[in-house]
């Protein structure tokens, strides 16, 4: 079943809350293999001008938005299968660092459904922007892959 995309595009998701931890910026950091040590020793980070441990660059992307009840609720709201999907691709615009400490909201929508392939391919673009207050601190993409193995490509 396809995505109704004028569905999509008016779904309303609610604003999400995360605090980010220290504990949780040193494992990312390891699990992604960044040995810089700014981002896992207070002092270092500190040496180096900040006021924390800065979020590594691919942090504000999926990692804080999957540590949720249900993270994959919107896929679910527009009755798309997930054992049917794929992680397509993810982009970051970043307008201002971010620290240990930082309380985050993130507003996201539905920006953009469309198909590929013939329509076996149907992509689902979700696009978060991330507050600080009223401070937009980065906006990221992520697109979704909705396989439709009924159709040939």
């Amino acid at each position: 079943m396809y995505v109704d995309r004028e569905k999509a595009l008016q779904l309303e998701l609610a604003p999400l809350t995360v605090d980010i931890e220290r504990g949780r910026l040193r494992l990312f950091a390891k699990a992604i293999g960044e040995t810089d040590p700014v981002y896992t020793d207070l002092d270092a980070a500190r040496r180096a001008g900040h006021p924390d441990l800065p979020v590594p660059p691919s942090f504000l992307g999926n990692a804080i938005e999957l540590d949720v009840p249900n993270p994959l609720e919107w896929l679910l709201a527009l009755g798309v299968d997930t054992t049917s999907t794929l992680h397509g691709e993810q982009s970051f615009v970043y307008h201002k660092m971010v620290h240990a400490g930082d309380s985050l909201v993130l507003h996201r929508r539905i920006a953009d459904v469309y198909t590929k392939k013939g329509g076996a391919l149907e992509f689902v673009v979700k696009q978060t922007d991330i507050k600080r207050g009223d401070e937009l601190v980065a906006v990221t993409f992520c697109s979704i892959a909705v396989m439709h193995r009924e159709v040939a490509a």
